[in-house]
């Protein structure tokens, strides 16, 4: 490209020297629209264009009137005014030999008349055409990812606080509350023991016999009547280290307070057979009746139905028993082989109310295999993680609380979630099990009554929140008869008597939660 005196302008120094200064007269920009258009654009994209000319110059090996015709008659000597500011404040290219660029692509419309092609892209370095960097748009990508990113996981959040809402409020409105029970305590107050050990609780678990709604298809509704038929007085000790179960036959004879009774009336006090209060006034005789027989507080109260029972046996995929004999019982719709096996619903319901099925079908031998049956229940339990896997404990804490009814006091699933947690790191071995010391009724063999002194003491270090030992009956026994050989063989008339020294602690025929049936 030639200037107006048609004298060749001097070629732009590579190396970076100061070039003349711009020729004065009026510009291509002035004349030709089009480039005045192009004068209008962004000094940075002009920068970047004047640059990618220079480099392509620099590679073809020719000056910039070799890249395009000369410019037309009247037209100004040298490039735009700003064109070549830019092109002498732009960086240096490097070597010629540095730069690869096709030949023909440093011309610009900036600096050459008349119609021509329009300025190459830009080279791929991470700018773009309109002068911003590409890397811009990459941050809006990412801007535009993050916010739906956070969107995202905030419906998600949103949706399992929800579902987690749905869950507890379904749990919490499973269990019945007993309101009469505690209106009816509250009147007989003074008549009630005191705790004596500061955080030790007692609760008594009571398992109803009736058969009203679902429980029908286990025996005649008698007008919703219901008698208490397992009743279990839960001790746990204020360090919650161990915790006792004891069992209170439903045939033994007891002192029953006058209790009222749910048409407001009220019955005398009377000696009857202990499952008859439930019958008589609900869970508030039968806490009474516990209370004036052992002399402990109880704290709260839990009634169990049959259709529970069976849906928590399911909830952990049954429990494992070992029989020594098969086991026909028709009343209580059981058949089951000798041998290890798991029992689930139905049969572990018949398994735990039959009597005439096992031995003497008595009560006592009833309540022995209840105990074991609970054992290995919580043994299940606590061997496989329920109590810590939301998605398992559900459908126990569902089962149970659709089965329960309870005090105020512990009638939310808040309130039996701290029960149950303050249980879970109870050692296996420390869950004790066993049956208030009984024997025949000395005037009917069919009924109970408590073996004295060996009950009042039993009460007496439930009250203190005193350690208790268990062993297995056979093992009890064989302790006994060599206390008595000794005593034989032993005739000193100043001996003490083993079975009053403070220094032995007794020991209780019962089971462990950690033997299970299995062993």
């Amino acid at each position: 490209m030639t200037d107006s005196a048609g004298t060749p302008p001097e070629p732009e120094d590579p190396a970076g020297t100061e070039q003349p200064p711009p020729a004065t007269g009026t510009t291509n920009s002035a004349k030709n629209p089009k480039n005045a258009k192009n004068s209008k654009r962004p000094k940075s994209a002009k920068k970047n264009t004047a640059a990618a000319e220079d480099a392509g110059a620099a590679a073809a090996g020719g000056t910039a009137s070799d890249t395009g015709p000369a410019p037309e008659t009247g037209e100004s000597a040298g490039p735009a005014p700003e064109a070549e500011a830019d092109t002498a404040s732009a960086s240096d290219p490097g070597p010629a030999g540095d730069t690869e660029r096709p030949e023909g692509t440093g011309r610009s419309e900036d600096t050459a008349s008349g119609p021509g092609p329009g300025p190459e892209p830009a080279a791929d370095n991470g700018t773009a055409a309109d002068g911003t960097a590409s890397v811009t748009e990459d941050a809006k990508g990412r801007r535009h990812w993050l916010r739906w990113t956070a969107l995202g996981v905030s419906v998600v959040v949103l949706a399992a606080a929800g579902t987690g809402w749905w869950f507890y409020r379904k749990l919490d409105g499973n269990i019945q509350t007993d309101t009469t029970a505690a209106h009816e305590l509250d009147k007989y107050e003074h008549d009630r023991p005191a705790a004596v050990v500061h955080d030790a609780q007692n609760l008594l678990l009571i398992g109803s016999d009736s058969r009203a709604g679902n429980n029908s298809a286990y025996g005649r509704d008698d007008g919703g009547s219901q008698r208490s038929d397992t009743t279990i007085l839960l001790h746990l000790a204020a360090d919650r280290r161990s915790a006792t179960a004891v069992s209170l036959p439903r045939d033994l004879m007891a002192d029953i307070p006058a209790c009222g009774r749910p048409d407001g009336s009220s019955t005398k006090a009377q000696f009857a057979q202990f499952n008859s209060a439930f019958e008589i006034g609900g869970a508030a005789c039968t806490i009474r009746t516990v209370e004036k027989m052992t002399g402990v507080r109880i704290d709260h109260h839990v009634v169990v139905d049959f259709s529970g029972f069976k849906d928590m046996v399911d909830a952990v995929d049954g429990v494992e028993v070992c029989l020594k004999e098969p086991v026909d019982d028709r009343q209580a719709h059981l058949k089951l082989p000798a041998g290890r096996q798991t029992l689930r619903g139905e049969q572990a319901l018949g398994f735990v109310r039959s009597r005439h099925g096992f031995g003497d079908g008595s009560d006592t031998q009833r309540m022995d295999r209840q105990q074991q049956f609970l054992g290995s229940l919580m043994k299940k339990v606590q061997s496989n993680g329920v109590l810590l896997n939301p998605a398992r404990l559900y459908p126990v804490l569902d089962a149970a609380t659709k089965s329960l009814t309870t005090d105020p006091g512990l009638n939310t699933l808040g309130d039996l979630y701290d029960l149950v947690r303050s249980m879970r790191d109870i050692p296996t071995e420390n869950i004790h099990f066993l049956t208030v010391p009984r024997q025949p009724y000395v005037y009917d063999g069919n009924r109970d009554e408590l073996v004295q002194p060996d009950a009042d003491r039993l009460f007496k270090q439930v009250r203190d929140d005193q350690p208790i030992k268990v062993a297995a009956a056979a093992d009890v026994e064989k302790a006994k008869e060599g206390t008595k050989k000794g005593d034989r063989q032993d005739d000193k008339p100043d001996d003490p008597d083993p079975s009053s020294s403070p220094s032995a602690p007794p020991v209780y025929s019962g089971t462990d939660a950690a033997s299970g049936m299995c062993g």
